[in-house]
């Protein structure tokens, strides 16, 4: 999503609440949300944001219905002017952070990645990921998001992230940078683990463990079909439905509800996140809810009426 689409969405946001918006001007922004997808998605983001700033845009359009037309219009400019401000800043740092955006390598929502390195190593980025790779010092930075590092050969590789390091070295693993700290996976060979305290660990194949401001978590052993996603694949075994689609969001751009109730349904099986509409669908008919889609971008998951 560029500055731009961010800025337009925003002013479109100003518009519709300053009370000022006509037929032409409705036909206008539908126009627009339908021109591209990344209009759609980010408008859907906007609307969101709206209840976060109601406060703001709301009070400078009702004294805009007060005042004559001139004083109106620029009242009007006044509020596209601060809404446009706000709403552009926080979407814009929330889909395109700046250390994110400035970082060497990324990916989309939905997006994956498989990266040859020229020293035989190789990197996959999973979805809404980014990384910094400086190869004359043997360094991935992970800045946002999940990457999976294999290093073939003895030379060592050091995978940076907010909450310590992981050293790399004839061995394959998967990071996955978090809110609250990263958890680290194994898939072969052996790795160290250096927390923010300097303190090292050393994790083998089918461990994973929680890395945190604080240290490196107990370790506990893992499926490896947990991290199918590099093989662009979402495997669930007898798991919370609720847990399932939480997952499934990350690959999904836009806005996925659901009602409560669907929250303990259970689901096996393997999906192909390719094509994540098409995974509702076979949710759907299999476990019997209904998806409703008012756009693209913003579906619901309910119950299905009797």
């Amino acid at each position: 999503m560029s500055r731009d689409v961010a800025r337009a969405a925003a002013q479109w946001l100003a518009l519709l609440e300053s009370g000022a918006a006509t037929e032409r001007d409705h036909a206008a922004l539908q126009q627009w949300r339908d021109s591209h997808p990344h209009h759609e998605q980010t408008w859907q983001k906007a609307q969101s944001l709206r209840q976060r700033f109601s406060d703001l845009p709301h009070a400078l359009a009702m004294a805009s219905l007060d005042r004559s037309q001139p004083g109106r219009r620029a009242i009007l400019k006044r509020a596209l002017g601060v809404a446009a401000l706000v709403p552009t800043a926080w979407l814009i740092s929330r889909q395109l952070p700046i250390d994110a955006w400035r970082a060497d390598l990324h990916t989309a929502t939905g997006e994956r990645k498989r990266l040859p390195l020229a020293d035989g190593s190789s990197l996959q980025l999973n979805t809404a990921t980014a990384v910094d790779v400086d190869l004359a010092q043997r360094r991935v930075t992970l800045v946002d998001g999940e990457l999976a590092v294999n290093v073939p050969d003895a030379a060592l590789m050091s995978v940076q992230t907010r909450y310590g390091d992981v050293e790399v070295s004839q061995a394959e693993v998967c990071v996955r940078q978090l809110a609250a700290g990263c958890l680290v996976s194994v898939l072969k060979g052996a790795v160290q683990v250096r927390d923010l305290q300097g303190r090292v660990a050393t994790l083998s194949r089918g461990q994973q463990a929680p890395l945190e401001a604080h240290g490196l978590g107990a370790w506990a052993p893992f499926d490896v079909l947990q991290l199918g996603w590099r093989d662009g694949v979402l495997t669930a075994q007898n798991q919370p439905l609720g847990d399932f689609l939480r997952e499934l969001e990350r690959y999904r751009p836009g806005v996925l509800r659901w009602d409560p109730s669907l929250e303990t349904l259970r689901v096996t099986g393997s999906f192909r996140l390719d094509d994540t509409d098409r995974i509702l669908t076979l949710l759907s008919q299999t476990l019997g809810f209904e998806v409703r889609a008012r756009t693209r971008y913003w579906v619901t998951l309910s119950r299905t009426l009797a």
